[in-house]
């Protein structure tokens, strides 16, 4: 690891601190499969398997808003992830329905996988860089904007009104009786600029 200043070793917390999140997530929707493709097998206890089915979906849900909000720019998984959890009620509901369904829910669990790994190698390539030395940005939450990169709602504000002041200023300055204006106040108290322009 080549040597980091401070800043660049916070960035380096947070990414570990996202790869860590990510993989929890990776684990938990591997886990949310396994009870899933488990409960058609003969002789498993099906309640057992419903209660962990419940459970696994609830923690889904709430690892996965802190994780979009973590990841920010990073953040590529399937837009139908949650989609899948939602709709998936529970498992008696999910093995009632024809063999297509069954295969189709199948399909999207491993397409949001793929999303999830990509994600995942996203950051740890990420990291891997910033301990190298090289300055990456953290797509992070508003608490952490300023290692994002990112501007604060309060400095986008001032730099929209800074550009319309130097817009109008712009403008004002093409007109040739305010150009003289602002011309003649200028050369007022800057003498040196009296022979430049006008």
């Amino acid at each position: 690891m080549a040597r980091v200043n401070k800043k660049q070793q916070k960035i380096i917390e947070t990414l570990d601190r996202n790869v860590q999140m990510c993989r929890e997530f990776m684990n938990d929707w591997l886990l949310f499969n396994q009870i899933l493709s488990a409960y058609p097998s003969p002789g498993v206890n099906k309640a057992q398997l419903e209660s962990q089915f419940l459970k696994i979906k609830s923690k889904l849900a709430r690892e996965h808003q802190v994780l979009r909000e973590a990841l920010g720019a990073d953040y590529k998984f399937d837009a139908n992830l949650m989609n899948i959890v939602s709709s998936a009620t529970n498992l008696e509901t999910i093995y009632s329905q024809s063999e297509v369904a069954i295969k189709k829910l199948q399909n999207e669990w491993h397409r949001a996988f793929i999303s999830i790994n990509e994600t995942l190698g996203i950051i740890e390539d990420k990291k891997a860089r910033a301990e190298m030395g090289e300055k990456v940005f953290v797509g992070a939450s508003a608490g952490e904007i300023g290692m994002s990169g990112g501007m604060s709602p309060q400095a986008k504000k001032n730099l929209i009104v800074v550009v319309v002041i130097i817009a109008v200023l712009a403008a004002a300055l093409m007109i040739p009786p305010i150009r003289d204006l602002y011309w003649g106040a200028l050369t007022q108290f800057f003498p040196a600029l009296r022979g430049t322009g006008g």
